[in-house]
C-alpha cells in the first residue's frame, strides 16, 4: 500500500513508522519542519522524527525507550572510518601518480640519454667521414695532405739523389725549400718525395 502522509499525520504510530522508506521518512520530518542533514541515515531521521512527536505529545515518552536507534558512538565511529578509508584512498591515489611521474621521467631521461648517444654517433660517424675526406682528397702518388703545397708540382725541380754525391743534393734541396716555402713541413714534404724522383 503507497504511503499517504495525511494518513500519518492524522494518527501517527511506531509501527507504520518503522515501515517507512528513508525518503517517506523524509517527508514527515519535511511536513513537521525537523531540520536534518539530507547525509543522514534513516534510522537518524526516523530518531528525530520520533523525539519530535514525543516532545509535542503526539506520541508517549515511552516510544523513545523502545525504539530501536543507533548509538551516536556508531555514527562517530562510522564516520571516522569512512574518512579514513577516503585517506587511504587519496593516499594510494597519490602513490599511483607519483608512480606515474616517475615513470615518465625515467622515460623522458632514457630518450634523452639515446638522443646524446646518437647525436655522438654521428658526430664521431663525421669525423671519421671528416679522415677519410681528407686521406681520399690528398696526392694519390704521394698519399699525405699537402695542406696548400703542391708537391707534385715541385717533384720536377728536387735532382735525382745519387749517394755518392749526397752533399750536393741537400744543398740543392734545401735552396728550393727556402725559395717555395720556409716551412719545416713542407721541407719534410719535399723529402718524401726523394723516392719518387729516383
Amino acid at each position: 500500500m503507497p504511503f499517504n502522509l495525511d494518513e500519518f499525520v492524522a494518527s501517527p504510530s511506531v509501527e507504520e513508522l518503522d515501515s517507512l522508506k528513508k525518503s517517506e521518512i523524509v517527508k514527515v520530518a519535511k511536513h513537521y519542519g525537523i531540520e536534518f542533514q539530507p547525509l543522514m541515515r534513516k534510522d537518524e531521521i526516523k530518531r528525530y522524527v520520533l523525539e519530535y512527536l514525543v516532545d509535542e505529545s503526539i506520541l508517549p515518552s515511552t516510544v523513545l525507550e523502545t525504539a530501536i536507534t543507533v548509538p551516536t558512538d556508531n555514527t562517530f565511529e562510522l564516520k571516522r572510518l569512512e574518512m579514513e578509508m577516503n585517506k587511504e584512498v587519496r593516499l594510494k591515489e597519490l602513490e599511483k601518480e607519483e608512480r606515474e611521474m616517475q615513470m615518465q621521467r625515467e622515460k623522458v631521461e632514457r630518450e634523452m640519454q639515446m638522443q646524446r648517444e646518437e647525436k655522438a654517433r654521428e658526430h664521431e660517424f663525421r669525423l671519421k667521414q671528416l679522415e677519410l675526406g681528407v686521406i681520399k682528397g690528398s696526392d694519390p702518388k704521394i698519399g699525405l695532405d699537402t695542406g696548400g703545397f703542391d708537391v707534385s708540382k715541385h717533384v720536377k725541380f728536387v735532382p735525382k739523389f745519387q749517394e755518392d754525391n749526397v752533399e750536393k743534393f741537400f744543398n740543392h734541396f734545401e735552396k728550393l725549400g727556402e725559395l717555395y716555402s720556409s716551412r719545416v713541413i713542407s721541407q719534410a714534404r719535399l723529402k718524401k718525395c726523394i723516392p719518387l724522383c729516383q
